[in-house]
Parts: structure tokens; C-alpha cells; sequence
């Protein structure tokens, strides 16, 4: 669940300051402010458990916060947390490395070891940090020690999958049932292993049903950006991302699914979500279809009709009709 764990505003101006040091102070692993800007300081955190995985999106003032061997020394849980800006700039110290952060890039640290995060601004800063227990992960702490405090970019393959899954989750305010917390768990670590793993050049190191979940991320995310090619195939996915097509076929026997299905499946959920949004009552439903990628006006709706139990233009007058007075 969601939890506002500080929000300033509900303090007066001349506490903020010290109360959120102390609310770092008490955090998991011990950290402090030490620098601010002079602006009246705002600050705002909010937290989503994963079971193991803990999710934060902060936004702050500009400042410095610091993990010290003192802070260390009064608890250090051993976690590896990695963090990213989505507004505003980061600057990550750690193991005599420094990382610039812009959008989208990550970095890695550990809480067992000095760190440093500057939130650079200008302005409030907002990042997205998740940590997990350092024994969770299926990398040797020797390997992944070689990636602290360094930049890591986010913008494509995996680390955008997770960069995109995480900050999609520290902004859904929906509760999660126990079941959909432990599977939403279990891809974040995937993503995290897999992420680093890319970055040490040591994919195949990774344990196999961890490497074939992730691998299946990243089809579904290229499913989704591509449904507006008609001529998207199951032979341009497994190009995409170096497979064959039998292997594709294979990774998704797993899930009692095809590639083919997958696809026409989020067509028409693409095409449902276009045909009941205001905004679009006035395209005709055979430029929604073609944008979705269907080929024939005529098979769009045969196979919307029978995924929905009505034609496309009923759906549509449904959805929009005007509520009676």
C-alpha cells in the first residue's frame, strides 16, 4: 500500500529542516541531511512496500543527504537500492565514484558503504529509489560492487523496463490484493537482477526462469509500442530481441498464450480504451482500428464483437451515451 510517510506542509516552516533529518535519521539505514537551499525547504515521501522491496518517490528541495560510517555503524540492514531523477538532476557518491544522473539514468548503491545523493535541482527535485536485501539479488556483491556509483543509462532495453515499472508504480495510488504484492515483488527483482546483470555483461549468469520472466517484460513492452504496425510479427519480435522464433513460441507456452494472441489481445484493448474516450468521439471507428494496427475494418469488428459481445459503434454509443436528467 501507499503511505505518505513526510509531507512538510503539515509542519510549520522553521521545523522542516530538522524534522526531516530526524525522519531520515530513522529510516531503515540511517541517513542525514547536510546541506539545503535557502529557499523555505519542502519535502514530501512516499513509500510502497513490496514485501521485500521497498519503493519511495521523494520530492525535496535542492540539499545533500549523506549515509557516514557513523550512520552505518547504528544500523545497517544491507540493502542495494537503486534511484533515478525523474525531475531535476542527481548526483550519486559512492566507493570514490560519482554519477551525474539526468532523466532516466540510474545508479546503484549499497548502504553498507559511505554514500552520498545530492538533489541538484533546479528547483524540487523528484526521484524514484527501490532497495532490496543485497541477498535477494542473484550477483555476487564482488561483481556488483563494480557498479557503484557510476551512471547506469535507463532509456533503453531492460533498465528502461525498469525505470518505467517502478516509477509507474511509486505513481499508482491503487491497492494491490496480496497475491498481485508478491508477483509485482518478484518482477522488480527480475528487472534489478537483470538491469545489473546487463550492465556486467553477465546476463546469462542470471538463474534461467529469472532471465526467461524478464525477457518476457520486455516482448510485452515491445508488443505495446509497436501496435500500430500492421505488419507487426512474431519474427520482428524475436529480432528484436535476438531470439528465435521457436524460442518465442516457447517462452509463451508458459503462459497458455501466443505471440499472435498477445498482440490482438492489446490491440483491442487499445482500439475498447480509444472507442469510449470523449476526447475521440468524433474519429470514425475505422481510423481507431487502423491506428491500432488492424488491417480490415471488417475483421476489426468481428473480433471486437466477439472479445466484447458487441460491434465497436455500439460500445462506443454505450460508453458515451449522455446520462438522462
Amino acid at each position: 500500500m501507499h503511505t505518505t510517510v513526510f509531507h512538510s506542509a503539515d509542519l510549520p516552516q522553521t521545523e522542516r529542516l530538522a524534522r526531516f533529518d530526524d525522519f531520515l535519521l530513522h529510516s531503515d539505514h540511517p541517513m542525514r541531511l547536510t546541506e539545503t537551499d535557502p529557499e523555505p525547504f519542502q519535502a514530501t515521501a512516499r513509500a510502497f512496500d513490496l514485501g521485500p522491496v521497498n519503493i519511495v518517490e521523494l520530492t525535496c528541495s535542492p540539499s545533500l543527504v549523506r549515509r557516514t560510517p557513523a550512520t552505518i555503524r547504528q544500523a545497517d540492514p544491507e540493502l542495494c537500492s537503486i534511484v533515478f531523477p525523474r525531475r531535476g538532476a542527481l548526483v550519486v557518491t559512492q566507493a570514490g565514484r560519482e554519477a551525474l544522473l539526468g532523466e532516466r539514468d540510474l545508479a546503484l548503491y549499497d548502504s553498507s558503504r559511505p554514500f552520498s545523493v545530492r538533489l541538484a535541482g533546479p528547483g524540487p527535485v523528484t526521484l524514484v529509489r527501490a532497495h532490496v536485501p543485497r541477498a535477494l539479488l542473484p550477483l555476487s556483491a564482488r561483481r556488483t560492487d563494480r557498479l557503484l556509483g557510476t551512471r547506469l543509462p535507463g532509456q533503453e532495453g531492460v533498465a528502461a523496463l525498469l525505470t518505467h515499472f517502478l516509477g509507474d508504480l511509486a505513481a499508482d495510488r491503487v491497492p494491490r490484493p496480496t497475491a498481485d504484492i508478491e508477483r509485482l515483488s518478484t518482477v522488480t527483482l527480475d528487472l534489478l537482477a537483470a538491469t545489473l546483470a546487463h550492465h556486467l555483461d553477465t546476463g546469462p549468469r542470471l538463474p534461467d526462469e529469472s532471465r526467461r520472466r524478464t525477457l518476457l517484460l520486455s516482448v510485452e513492452s515491445f508488443v505495446q509500442e509497436h501496435l500500430c504496425d500492421p505488419g507487426l510479427s512474431p519474427r520482428d519480435i524475436a529480432a528484436a530481441h535476438h531470439i528465435s522464433v521457436s524460442y518465442l513460441h516457447r517462452l509463451f507456452r508458459s503462459r497458455d498464450t501466443t505471440v499472435t494472441e498477445l498482440i490482438r489481445r492489446r490491440r483491442l484493448e487499445r482500439a475498447r480504451r480509444a472507442l469510449t474516450d470523449p476526447g475521440l468521439r468524433d474519429v470514425p471507428v475505422h481510423r481507431i482500428a487502423a491506428d491500432c494496427g488492424f488491417r480490415e475494418h471488417a475483421a476489426f469488428t468481428r473480433a471486437f464483437h466477439a472479445a466484447y459481445g458487441m460491434p465497436p459503434r455500439d460500445w462506443r454509443r454505450q460508453a458515451l451515451r449522455a446520462p438522462r436528467g
